[in-house]
């Protein structure tokens, strides 16, 4: 049999192995990738390197780490086993073969995760992560955060909406942020329901909850999808002593 020939026999068994157990998008499946491992495998050639390429393909087409790994003990069963019907089995593994893989998927993760906005994608609000670190900036900033800065609240009562019309009223609520305060103020979304903005005190502040208060109002009034939820409630937070007090009352302030 031709190298050429054998490869192909390699690549079907081991497409066949991974759709009988469960691939969810066969059309994913081929890769040039796909060929470069079983060409090393083939060959006799250390693999690694085209095990951490595959990995990275994998991850960059939206594999998961667990269909990438059950793809993997696919293609080992068909190596070790001469068999028509195998049964991929991941703990078979051997190491190296799982570790080069997962490090080429993990790096396309991680690179991913780098990349990724702070911002919540529906709503544009920042996260809360970056919420915390923007505090942390102001409590290094000046001795007297507490005194010179703090939160206004949005909560929405959501208990009587369906799941759409939720994210509706808290996409149209953060508009209504947006639009009182677009100074330069950090506005998070800190819940499916809560939203919050970090903001210097002075003489404007309650006129500006205020106005908050009834533009978020108007807001909801307005779309006959979002009439479930109910008003708007929004106050003024004291910020904490501290920045690990002020990290545990968003967390509290989000449920």
């Amino acid at each position: 049999m031709g190298v050429a020939q054998a490869e192909r026999l390699l690549k079907s068994r081991w497409r066949t192995a991974t759709m009988a157990a469960g691939w969810a998008f066969p059309a994913d499946w081929p890769l040039a990738e796909v060929d470069e491992v079983c060409a090393a495998m083939l060959e006799n050639t250390d693999p690694g390197d085209a095990l951490v390429r595959l990995g990275r393909a994998r991850a960059e087409a939206g594999a998961g780490l667990t269909e990438t790994l059950m793809d993997l003990a696919a293609l080992h069963a068909v190596l070790t086993d001469a068999s028509q019907v195998v049964s991929p089995d991941v703990d078979a593994l051997p190491s190296r073969m799982l570790r080069m893989t997962a490090l080429g998927w993990a790096d396309v993760v991680t690179k991913q995760a780098g990349d990724c906005t702070a911002e919540d994608p529906l709503t544009g609000l920042a996260t809360a992560a970056y919420l915390r670190t923007r505090l942390g900036e102001v409590y290094r900033e000046t001795p007297v955060a507490p005194l010179d800065y703090a939160l206004v609240m949005l909560r929405l009562d959501v208990h009587r909406a369906s799941g759409w019309s939720r994210v509706v009223a808290m996409t149209l609520a953060s508009d209504a942020l947006r639009t009182v305060f677009d100074g330069g103020e950090t506005l998070a979304s800190l819940g499916p329901c809560v939203a919050a903005v970090l903001v210097r005190r002075d003489e404007l502040l309650a006129r500006r909850v205020s106005n908050l208060r009834v533009l978020a109002a108007d807001r909801l009034a307005d779309d006959p999808n979002v009439r479930p939820v109910g008003p708007a409630k929004v106050w003024i937070e004291r910020l904490p002593d501290t920045h690990a007090e002020a990290c545990e009352l968003l967390t509290s302030l989000g449920r």
